[in-house]
């Protein structure tokens, strides 16, 4: 999200002398991604972000695929990944392509004594279930039920979690996340008719500045290995910084729907956008107005993508039996569209309640066996007619 901030102590230009109390330099760094042209932000630490005390031995976090080629419509009990104390043993892994990874946690417990650092990919932790903080040495992020955190790959973060019963929805993306292009101007801010704002951003605040020097272990996704590394400083010695690099949070509460007479298609729920994917969010909002609408969407073929959707909440009206925290699968190829009965079902309505995570991947994904020990059985033929399955 290109909106600039500014923190703590900086001086007026970039690259310049910019010396401690003690007459000592601060130490610059430029962090950002896509070489020197994407956005970025200069950091000023007290010390050599570069200080290792000891490199450890990997260890691999790679998802062992199950099914390589897919072309049956699947179902998934997100709520049956089972719950793990520690933040990066919880993370499993569902679906994966060369785009990005679709995963779940469910940890109990905070990173008291570790730092996390994603070298490869942008996160989307979504927060189906529990509060926090999120810090890093841009300052804290809060989080709740219903936002998303989105993390630039390569920061140093640490989740404090107040509750034990936490669940996440979480996407890795090989490219940045960010806000859909069509919503904002050449200037980059966002548009008049943008389901959303800049004011709607948990961006953020409370920078520390820790100056303690010791053994610190920082764990470093890269190519689905986790590398320990031990640094000599904080990883927050941060005493002030500039840019349009760094994490921030936004709720789904704050997506104002787009609606209309007839039924609308699924891109004006789109929420954010990487490399070959978008993520839309379904909110609760009134149904379409035309006296003969229907409400529910009309059949369609997914041809050029899959479409992932995870429910979060309410009763989601094209669908039948589904529970929270479940995953369906369509994927592209063939079509889909309501549950017997939800058309009709729908017809009339004039609301719904409904809250749910759309992830529509233009390249296909791989299914892997963390996601086959939740799938619900033979959810393919939940569209025949109850009549005519006997």
């Amino acid at each position: 999200m290109p909106v600039y901030q500014r923190h703590g102590k900086i001086p007026h230009k970039r690259h310049i002398v910019f010396r401690k109390p003690d007459g000592s330099l601060y130490h610059e760094e430029l962090f950002g991604t896509e070489g020197f042209s994407g956005v970025s932000s200069l950091v000023y630490h007290l010390n050599p972000p570069t200080i290792v005390k000891e490199a450890g031995e990997p260890w691999s976090v790679r998802p062992k695929i199950a099914v390589e080629d897919n072309l049956r419509a699947r179902s998934y009990q997100g709520f049956n990944i089972p719950p793990t104390d520690d933040y990066l043993a919880s993370r499993k892994t569902l679906f994966v392509n060369d785009d990005m990874t679709i995963g779940l946690a469910a940890p109990r417990k905070s990173m008291n004594d570790y730092y996390f650092k994603n070298a490869d990919a942008d996160e989307m932790i979504f927060i189906h279930k529990g509060n926090g903080v999120l810090r890093s040495m841009y300052g804290s992020v809060d989080f709740e039920y219903g936002d998303y955190v989105i993390v630039p790959r390569g920061t140093v973060y640490q989740i404090k979690f107040e509750t034990e019963d936490n669940r996440l929805l979480i996407v890795e993306s090989h490219s940045p996340i960010t806000t859909p292009k069509r919503y904002s101007n050449d200037k980059g801010q966002f548009l008049e008719h943008s389901p959303f704002c800049e004011r709607d951003f948990k961006l953020p605040y409370a920078l520390e500045t820790h100056e303690e020097e010791g053994e610190f272990k920082v764990l470093i996704k890269k190519r689905g290995l986790i590398y320990p590394y031990i640094y000599g400083t904080h990883p927050f010695d941060v005493v002030g910084w500039d840019g349009y690099n760094f994490p921030y949070a936004f709720s789904i509460f704050n997506f104002e729907p787009i609606t209309g007479r007839i039924h609308m298609p699924p891109p004006i729920h789109q929420q954010f956008e990487g490399r070959n994917f978008v993520i839309c969010s379904f909110v609760p909002r009134l149904y379409d107005y035309h006296p003969d609408a229907i409400p529910a969407p009309y059949h369609h073929s997914n041809i050029d993508s899959d479409e992932l959707l995870y429910y979060v909440d309410g009763d989601f009206m094209s669908r039948n039996n589904i529970q929270k925290g479940q995953i369906t699968l369509h994927p592209g190829g063939i079509p889909h569209g309501p549950h017997p009965g939800a058309i009709e079902r729908s017809i009339g309505k004039k609301e719904t309640g409904e809250l749910a995570v759309m992830i529509d991947p233009f390249n296909p994904v791989k299914i892997t066996e963390e996601a086959l020990a939740i799938e619900v059985k033979d959810y393919h033929k939940s569209w025949i007619l109850q009549e005519s399955a006997h």
